[in-house]
């Protein structure tokens, strides 16, 4: 029996790792838009997690030719996860782990107040001289965009590297099967990576703005190849992906500061394995002869022998995977459990006390602000892995312990 479902379209065909989790409607209406697009290559995969997105789902994974679509990439650009294994053993944390999260809070700037503007709790406000020196990196390129598209320079830069921003982004504390302590992270290119994103998605549509009735979606505005804006939007969301690996490796070296700062923690080290893989983003790649541009958006990719980060919700396990490099999904899995309903709709249905429940034994933040990320919000994460096994075998199987939200 074959291990995921074939959708026949108008288009190109829709490859589903869904069996045994559910896809709603908007979901499958926006993949069947995608698949009609003419130079999608081959077919559309669409992972166990997959969900209505803003502009093409999440979850999915999309493969062209000659063209590329900015909101199929979406406004965060380069997210993604990354986790490293410690010496720590669960015997070694404290009884109350409350002083490491907050050590963690006050060593990572995370959420978001002023509307992103002075004052920000979001973002630094004097430059740690580890991420001014990770700047310096990035900065050349970054002038080279601001130079020939303005807006792009006009925003927070700098002072987002190595933070963490708000929604599902999280800093964990968690537990492998052995015991062994891991630190993980998920966040992306921050504020210029959405500046990036939202600025090329309207470039996009204005280019196309004579045809943009005939497509299936206006948010599947494209760039063709050859033309000056696709090769800078191409320029443009690589910077963003190597803003976004950087802005994680920095925050990871910033928590684990942090906790070896921990007079209730006793000394540690970093053990053999780390991650850093990114679930949204573009990238040119071989696949069936050719060299097709794949969007993952909401998916991470898993060739052969290749680690990558499954996260679960803020109640479920994570998993480190490695990849079995199956040709039918473009070497790709999913990202996480997805979304089983809207942020708003979580809002509506769960209490606080329904989300202490949820997060009994974690220690986190249990208020209403954060009702949107609650466990129950989210797919069953067994079941997203029953889904996927062609894809990816588990390699470590992570609970957490601490979980810091914006």
């Amino acid at each position: 029996m074959a291990s995921h479902e074939l959708i026949e379209t108008d288009g190109v065909p829709i490859r589903a790792w869904i069996r045994g989790v559910q896809i709603e409607d908007a979901a499958r209406k926006q993949l069947l838009n995608v698949a009609r697009l003419p130079f999608v290559f081959r077919h559309v995969a669409a992972m166990p997690d997959v969900h209505w997105g803003m502009g093409a789902t999440v979850g999915s994974v999309i493969p062209t030719l000659g063209a590329i679509v900015p909101a199929a990439v979406g406004v965060d650009i380069g997210c993604g996860m990354m986790a490293v294994e410690t010496s720590l053993r669960a015997a070694d944390l404290p009884d109350n782990l409350h002083g490491l999260r907050t050590a963690i809070e006050a060593a990572v700037p995370h959420g978001r107040t002023n509307h992103g503007g002075k004052g920000d709790r979001g973002a630094w406000h004097d430059i740690p001289k580890r991420n001014a020196v990770g700047w310096q990196e990035l900065a050349h390129d970054y002038a080279r965009l601001a130079e020939k598209h303005p807006k792009l320079g006009q925003g927070n830069d700098v002072n987002h590297l190595g933070t963490l921003g708000t929604g599902n982004h999280f800093i964990e504390v968690c537990l492998d099967e052995q015991d062994r302590v891991w630190f993980m992270l998920h966040s992306g290119s921050r504020g210029v990576g959405n500046r990036i994103g939202s600025y090329f998605i309207a470039l996009a549509k204005r280019d196309l703005e004579d045809v943009l009735g005939t497509l299936p979606d206006k948010d599947l505005a494209y760039f063709e190849e050859g033309t000056r804006h696709f090769a800078d939007y191409v320029f443009a969301v690589e910077w963003a992906q190597r803003f976004a690996t950087q802005n994680r490796e920095l925050m990871m070296a910033a928590v684990v500061e942090a906790a070896q700062a921990r007079p209730d923690l006793p000394p540690f080290t970093l053990g053999g394995v780390a991650v850093n893989c990114h679930h949204n983003y573009v990238a040119r790649e071989h696949h069936f002869g050719q060299q097709p541009y794949v969007t993952r958006k909401g998916a991470v990719r898993a060739r052969l022998g290749e680690l990558g980060i499954i996260p679960g919700s803020m109640g479920a396990r994570s998993y480190i995977v490695r990849g079995k490099g199956n040709p039918e999904s473009f070497c790709s899995c999913s990202h996480g459990a997805g979304r089983a309903m809207s942020r708003n709709e979580a809002k509506r249905r769960f209490t606080v006390e329904d989300h202490v429940q949820a997060t009994a034994g974690i220690e986190c933040r249990k208020d209403a602000d954060v009702i949107d990320e609650t466990p129950m919000a989210y797919k069953p994460i067994d079941a997203v892995m029953a889904a996927q096994e062609d894809l990816v075998e588990v390699v470590h199987t992570l609970r957490q312990v601490v979980c810091v939200k914006g």
